[in-house]
């Protein structure tokens, strides 16, 4: 069985990227097909001679960087990627790789991130920052999304909030599968870091709500320490009081080091699962997360987290305050091992039984 591997675009290393990891360690000798790849960022992660790029990567750099400028192209791209040799296609989908054209004999799964976000549940945010224009074009790729998405023969969900987002907008079944996280090496501490920094590890984006974060920081005058790039990064900086650090890109053996030594974790946004929130449970620590999205299936209240419910910088503060109040009632050894319940080795195992109910043999 030839089986090729799809992933939206290559340009930074992030949850999805790492699902496509896990995805290459069940298939390690699938091709890799992407709209557009960022050798200088990701090839240390990546094997070069398996990448396939579409004709979007022949377009010049400040048009690579600033991928969305060419949204116009990009169902011409996915369209005119040519898998017909293969009998099996996984996407790694957060936007438009499910709208690939394949052969009738050829499978076609999605493990889909989130149904396109920015053409759906995020499209009001999204409109008041466009133009006319560009908002008469988010109504033809809508339709052509659709489309798309009547392409996929399975989609597996990364949460049962994203499976719920699939059938409102794609009129589509799934199955869920949680992510695979990378789970660091666990060193149980004494709580002594109350004099430490509180963590954020995420895409600077604005559906993030990094903000949110940032502004209720800025009153509790408690240190907070932001790992990450994006294109909200210039204006979050610019509203940040000194307290806050931002210390753009970093290593995972880096990032690992800064999971280990902070007080909790910050997960202030609406996220599809969150990765991120799970890799700091598994060094024992807390996480403090917007009541809602992927969130709510893997932090515990009271045993492996709290939660706030507005997005409002005073209820996120609020929950600053109930973290450290209750910071000596968490045990470590808890939140480790809830963290373990989405691991690598489960998501592969999952996905290998999905594979052996349709009847597709791995080997």
């Amino acid at each position: 069985m030839k089986v090729a591997l799809v992933h939206d675009y290559l340009v930074r290393l992030g949850g999805a990227e790492r699902v496509l990891f896990s995805l290459g360690k069940i298939f390690p000798n699938a091709p890799i097909y992407t709209l557009l790849y960022d050798e200088h960022k990701l090839g240390k992660y990546f094997n070069n001679t398996r990448i396939n790029t579409s004709f979007l990567q022949g377009f010049p750099y400040i048009f690579r960087k600033r991928y969305r400028a060419l949204l116009p192209f990009i169902p011409t791209a996915v369209e005119t990627v040519d898998l017909s040799n293969f009998d099996l296609v996984i996407s790694s989908c957060s936007a438009f790789c499910k709208g690939l054209i394949l052969r009738a004999h050829t499978t076609h799964i999605c493990y889909c991130h989130r149904p396109t976000g920015f053409l759906w549940d995020d499209t009001f945010t999204y409109r008041t920052r466009f133009n006319t224009i560009r908002k008469i074009s988010f109504h033809f790729l809508r339709l052509w999304d659709l489309s798309a998405a009547d392409r996929v023969d399975y989609f597996i969900a990364n949460s049962n909030f994203t499976l719920q987002r699939i059938k409102k907008f794609y009129r589509k079944d799934a199955k869920v599968i949680y992510p695979p996280v990378q789970l660091g090496t666990f060193y149980p501490q004494k709580n002594h870091l109350q004099k430490g920094y509180f963590l954020i590890v995420s895409q600077l984006a604005y559906y993030k709500r990094i903000d949110v974060a940032v502004e209720a920081f800025n009153k509790l005058r408690l240190p907070l320490i932001i790992i990450g790039e994006g294109r909200e990064r210039r204006n979050l900086q610019r509203i940040a009081n000194r307290n806050i650090k931002f210390l753009g890109f970093l290593e995972d053996e880096k990032i690992k080091e800064y999971y280990k030594n902070c007080i909790a974790f910050i997960f202030p946004g609406q996220d599809d699962f969150g990765i991120a929130p799970v890799e700091a449970m598994s060094f024992g620590k807390p996480v403090l997360a917007f009541r809602g999205g992927g969130a709510l299936e893997t932090i515990l209240e009271g045993e492996t987290g709290e939660f706030f419910d507005d997005l409002h910088p005073a209820s996120l503060a609020d929950g600053v305050r109930r973290i450290l109040k209750n910071l000596k009632n968490y045990n470590p050894f808890i939140i480790r091992k809830r963290a373990e319940e989405f691991s690598e080795e489960k998501f592969i195992l999952n996905f290998k039984r999905f594979l052996s109910s349709i009847n597709i043999d791995v080997h």
